[in-house]
């Protein structure tokens, strides 16, 4: 495991869930930049204003789908939208049981995969690991 700093960006209104991240996060072993913002509107202005300021980009992003203001499917068409350069992996993290949300997240080519709720410690140790296959 490489001693750089991977950037994570978690999309979730449900504070008890980003609580649970945050543990889980600081149980990898990685040395890891989470923020979390409560909906696919403040998570797109917050990549805007890290775009705008050369600042560096997440290089992970989880997305609930069920959010006020932005949902996760409006957040990910509006990501698109932005032309980001960068290949970031984008999941959706979702308690969705409906067949048609994990079959949605397939027909975005910038969404990786569908996780469902809760986040374990070993499927987020392998997401990180993607991460930094590919960036480090």
């Amino acid at each position: 495991m490489l001693d750089k700093t991977i950037n994570l960006l978690v999309i979730d209104d449900d504070d008890i869930n980003i609580f649970i991240i945050k543990k889980i996060v600081e149980k990898t072993g990685y040395k890891i930049s989470m923020t979390a913002k409560s909906n696919g509107q403040l998570a797109i202005d917050y990549i805007k204003e890290t775009l705008e300021n050369n600042q560096i980009l997440p290089q992970l992003i989880l997305i609930d789908i069920n959010m006020p203001v932005m949902n996760g499917w409006e957040f990910v068409e509006a990501y698109t939208g932005l032309n980001v350069t960068e290949d970031i992996n984008l999941y959706i993290l979702s308690s969705s049981v409906y067949e048609n949300d994990i079959e949605k997240t397939k027909s975005y080519n910038n969404v990786k995969g569908f996780i469902s709720k809760p986040l374990s410690l070993d499927r987020l140790t392998e997401l990180l690991k993607e991460v930094e296959i590919k960036q480090f």
